[in-house]
């Protein structure tokens, strides 16, 4: 459920029919080797040290799954599109990995709980983020994390959610959030980018 790399798309999307081609973007199939490199080393600097559970939240076709897989973590997704989940399990077949079709804002887990749960240009589609990142707290054990790539695209109509109101909305959690700015790295994307991207790693005690 990731938001197009050049123009975001919208939230009633139909991420079934999305789904063959949704790799095709450099920053989605992960494809070119450099794009690959670029997002698994920042993955490794946001995810915990250690392997743990990793909740991928619009895990997509699970291109961010399978390299938390890589890394040694325990991956659990979550897609609202069937279809994308397909190609998740297909991608990750013979991994540590289970992936499941529902709602990114109430993910179908139980009562499991996770060292760090990851979201993706998710949280600006969701019509109420802050519900979405509490629950998305109590999600996780003591000392996890929340890793929250986010954005704003387009020009001449803008959607996404800016840095600042993401923080803000994170305040009240009482985590430790930093920002990491993603828009002056092309090999995250394939390409040069000039709307605002980044990361937010909020740490829990």
């Amino acid at each position: 459920m990731s938001g197009n790399s050049d123009e975001a798309t919208a939230p009633g999307a139909d991420w079934d029919a999305l789904a063959a081609s949704f790799d095709d973007e450099p920053d989605h199939g992960l494809r070119d080797a450099d794009v690959r490199r670029a997002w698994a080393a920042r993955l490794a600097s946001w995810l915990p040290r250690r392997p743990g559970d990793v909740l991928d939240l619009g895990c997509g076709t699970g291109s961010l799954s399978l390299l938390a897989a890589e890394q040694g973590h325990r991956v659990t997704g979550v897609d609202l599109s069937p279809a994308m989940v397909e190609l998740a399990r297909a991608k990750l077949a013979g991994r540590d990995a289970v992936f499941l079709a529902g709602d990114a804002a109430a993910p179908p887990v139980g009562e499991q709980r996770f060292d760090a749960v990851l979201v993706r240009h998710v949280l600006w589609t969701l019509p109420d983020p802050g519900r979405a990142l509490r629950h998305w707290r109590q999600l996780l054990r003591p000392s996890g994390r929340l890793v929250l790539v986010e954005g704003v695209w387009g020009s001449v109509a803008p959607v996404g959610i800016p840095a600042d109101r993401l923080t803000a909305l994170l305040g009240p959690l009482a985590g430790q959030a930093r920002v990491e700015r993603l828009s002056d790295d092309p090999s995250l994307w394939g390409k040069e980018v000039t709307d605002e991207r980044y990361a937010v790693v909020a740490t829990y005690e």
